[in-house]
């Protein structure tokens, strides 16, 4: 969550004021950060965007937030351009301590060890708030499918006939060496 850019759903929290047996929190985006999250995602919509949170305390200075993230969008086929209705449906898992911490990344450190059944590394936080509208919409985007498909649409359907038989010389070799598309 470095980004700088402010989150159409951005929503500070006070770290410094969890209560000890950890915090609730949901988010239920209005008219006007839908229509931002949209316009920010190249969606046609956003009919709902929810996201829930639990916030509980983290190895003394730190938080780990988990929850889920919850919409309905509109997006074009890529196909034939026609609005296709999705639903998010994503869980949300994140740590975050000071950017003071010892268990903050170092940016400084030349050589980087990856383990992937490990758990992410804590992202870092500066002051005492952290934007849950922002990391729900991180989660958000990566529900979004990139290449939309209204379903039972190919590219062929979408070509006219002419289209279809005109497709020029190159397709023709290519349809002498792959044997036949």
């Amino acid at each position: 969550m470095t980004t700088e850019s402010k989150s159409p759903v951005s929503f500070r929290f006070q770290v410094n004021r969890l209560p000890k047996n950890g915090a609730e929190v949901t988010l239920d985006a209005d008219a006007d950060q839908r229509a931002g999250l949209a316009q920010a995602h190249d969606l046609q919509t956003v009919e709902s965007f929810v996201a829930q949170f639990t916030i509980k305390g983290w190895k003394g200075d730190g938080v780990i937030v988990s929850g889920r993230v919850q919409a309905k969008i509109t997006q074009p086929c890529v196909v034939t351009l026609e609005p296709i209705a999705s639903e998010i449906d994503e869980e949300i898992s994140s740590v975050f301590v000071p950017e003071n911490s010892k268990l903050a990344r170092r940016a400084d450190e030349t050589e980087i060890v990856l383990d992937p059944e490990a758990d992410d590394l804590p992202e870092t936080f500066s002051g005492d708030s952290i934007d849950l509208g922002a990391l729900a919409e991180e989660f958000f985007a990566l529900g979004i499918d990139p290449y939309p498909r209204k379903e039972g649409i190919s590219l062929q359907d979408a070509l006219g006939e002419e289209e279809q038989e005109n497709r020029g010389p190159l397709y023709e070799e290519l349809k002498k060496l792959r044997g036949n598309l």
